[in-house]
C-alpha cells in the first residue's frame, strides 16, 4: 500500500486504490501465493506468484509458467536492490516448482519497471489490451 500511495503522490498511479482492498486482493490473489520481505519487523517488499493467469496469458497451457503480480518495494527502501532480490527469489521458486518460465505483465507506460525487467533478463514478448489497460508481457526462461 505504501508503494502505491507513493506512486500516486508522484502523479504516477500504478494500481487503482479500489484494486488494493484486502477483499479484492484476497479474491484475485490467494494467500498462499504471497511472498513478503521483512526488515526490522516491517514489510518492505512483496509479490504474489500464481500458477495460472487467464486474464493476461490466456493461451498458456497448465504448467507453462508461474506468473508474478503486484511486485512492490516500500518507498523507504527503494533503490537498494530489493526489487532484484525479490525477482531472484521468484525465479528460484519457479525453478523449484518445475515451471520452465516466470511471466509477468506491466503497464506499457512504466519505463522504470520495464527497464528493471529487461535488465533482469526478461524478454518482452508482446502486448495486450485488457479493458482500459495496455500491458507489456514479459517472460523469462528459468530452466
Amino acid at each position: 500500500m505504501a508503494s502505491a500511495a507513493a506512486l500516486a503522490a508522484r502523479g504516477q498511479p500504478l494500481w487503482p486504490p479500489q484494486s488494493l482492498t484486502p477483499e479484492r486482493l484476497a479474491r484475485h490473489y490467494p494467500d498462499a501465493g504471497w511472498r513478503v520481505a521483512w526488515q526490522d519487523g516491517q514489510a518492505v517488499g512483496a509479490y504474489v506468484l500464481l500458477d495460472k493467469d487467464e486474464l493476461f496469458w490466456p493461451d498458456d497451457a497448465p504448467g507453462t509458467a508461474l506468473y508474478l503480480h503486484k511486485l512492490a518495494v516500500h518507498p523507504d527502501v527503494q533503490g537498494g536492490g530489493l526489487a532484484r532480490l525479490l525477482l531472484a527469489e521468484a525465479v528460484a521458486e519457479t525453478r523449484r516448482m518445475g515451471a520452465p518460465f516466470l511471466r509477468l505483465d506491466t503497464a506499457s507506460d512504466r519505463a522504470k519497471l520495464r527497464a528493471l525487467y529487461g535488465d533482469f533478463g526478461f524478454q518482452n514478448v508482446g502486448g495486450r489490451q485488457v479493458g482500459a489497460y495496455h500491458v507489456v508481457l514479459y517472460s523469462l526462461r528459468v530452466e
